[in-house]
């Protein structure tokens, strides 16, 4: 029975990231990436079962590292501003940081792996955000009437939609586009007036 090699397979999980966002899933095969990781087919299936093994654990790992980052220096605990803007923080960490891991969580959790991904990545970070949110609300840092889905768009969808004009290197009008402390400030104070009794 031939053994894993770690090199190997920290080679076959980049190689896996980079084709299932340059060809998306349906574009994706096993003879594919074993072929752009200079590898047997075979030597794939020491590590995953198939195609669909695969795929559910590298976004299962992307979501683990994205959501432990997120946790980083963060606590429920934290007063509701100082909080959400590590979050902030965070995110744009490691948005910055591993561009190409979030093109695949992006790729993978708008698939048909999405939620089976989300659920087993969330467990633990659902409980801290959720305590976070319970916590804010019952400090009155936080409107109380507020959905959770509607937190969530007004607390994140600006800061995704500046992460995508970097990503894009262009504003809307077609100039160059770096995120900095300046535009990330002024964005985040507009999320809490809208957010904050």
């Amino acid at each position: 029975m031939r053994t894993r090699d770690s090199n190997k397979e920290d080679i076959v999980k980049q190689k896996a990231i980079q084709l299932l966002v340059e060809k998306g899933i349906e574009g994706f095969s096993m003879n594919r990436l074993a072929k752009e990781s200079k590898i047997s087919v075979a030597t794939l299936y020491i590590y995953y079962s198939d195609k669909d093994d695969l795929i559910t654990k590298i976004g299962i790992e992307i979501g683990k590292n994205f959501f432990d980052e997120m946790t980083k220096d963060f606590s429920p605990t934290m007063p509701f501003k100082d909080g959400l803007y590590k979050q902030w923080e965070n995110r744009i960490r490691f948005t910055q940081s591993k561009p190409l891991e979030v093109s695949c969580w992006e790729v993978l959790t708008h698939s048909s792996y999405g939620e089976s991904i989300l659920e087993e990545s969330l467990i633990d970070f659902k409980i801290i955000m959720g305590n976070f949110f319970k916590n804010a609300i019952e400090r009155k840092e936080l409107i109380p009437t507020i959905s959770k889905e509607v937190f969530w768009s007004m607390a994140y969808g600006p800061l995704y939609s500046l992460l995508r004009f970097e990503r894009d290197g262009k504003n809307f009008g077609g100039g160059v586009f770096k995120l900095n402390k300046k535009t990330t400030d002024e964005a985040f104070e507009l999320v809490i007036k809208a957010l904050t009794p």
